[in-house]
């Protein structure tokens, strides 16, 4: 028996997916649900949105990334790990590999609605990795992010430098305005095995900002971001 042949939008969309992800589809299906928008669909048909297979896809995504850096930093502690796989996995990031892999030319949207198009692209990556892990399994899926998204799509490095210091963010200000800056520990506590930090900003020996942490260090960086927000800083 012959195989239906393919639409122009079908050939389109495997030309896409072969490559971005290095992968020829078995079963369109999931990809072209991947790429539809619920703007699209009557309340009775929201099931074929991409929202379900974009909670899938979150879930795997998060299941890869946090095997690639385990593997990738062996002396990183569970709170560096953490640090840096919410940087990779935010929606900022995948906003941002969508949009450079062009998948808002392959969305299906309503577009006479005001849409965040950048958020829509993130969601649909989500949504394609779903489509691939249905398509392909988990191993073949773990290989095709790691050697096709985040090895041609993610600079970690730059990523990681990116992280805001907000205590040194804060140091500056109060050094342009010739105030005092000084941090005081509030509290430290020892439960589940870790420590736990809470310090407070003091500004001319005045309290601002209170930030919790697991080290000194990153309670030091949560109080500070507090101060700046509330000094409208940030």
């Amino acid at each position: 028996m012959f195989s239906k042949k393919k639409t122009a939008d079908e050939l389109k969309l495997i030309r896409f997916i072969m490559k971005h992800f290095g992968y020829k589809p078995k079963n369109l299906a999931p990809f072209k649900q991947a790429l539809t928008h619920k703007s699209m669909l009557a309340e009775e048909a929201l099931l074929q949105a991409n929202e379900r297979l974009e909670f899938l896809g979150d879930a795997i995504l998060d299941a890869i990334v946090a095997a690639y850096i385990f593997e990738k930093y062996p002396d990183a502690d569970e709170g560096k790990l953490t640090k840096i796989k919410s940087k990779i996995v935010n929606r900022k990031t995948l906003s941002g590999i969508g949009e450079r892999m062009g998948i808002r030319d392959h969305l299906v949207y309503n577009k006479s609605r005001s849409i965040n198009l950048s958020g829509l692209e993130g969601n649909a990556l989500e949504a394609l990795v779903g489509a691939v892990y249905l398509d392909a399994g988990y191993e073949q899926t773990k290989k095709i992010i790691r050697n096709n998204v985040l090895r041609k799509y993610l600079n970690l490095a730059q990523l990681l430098e990116e992280e805001i210091d907000f205590k040194s963010a804060l140091f500056i200000w109060c050094q342009r305005k010739k105030l005092s800056l000084e941090f005081k520990l509030l509290d430290e506590q020892f439960n589940d095995g870790k420590w736990h930090y809470e310090m407070e900003v003091q500004i001319n020996h005045t309290a601002y900002g209170k930030g919790k942490g697991l080290s000194k260090k990153e309670a030091e960086q949560a109080a500070s971001k507090e101060t700046l927000a509330l000094m409208g800083e940030i």
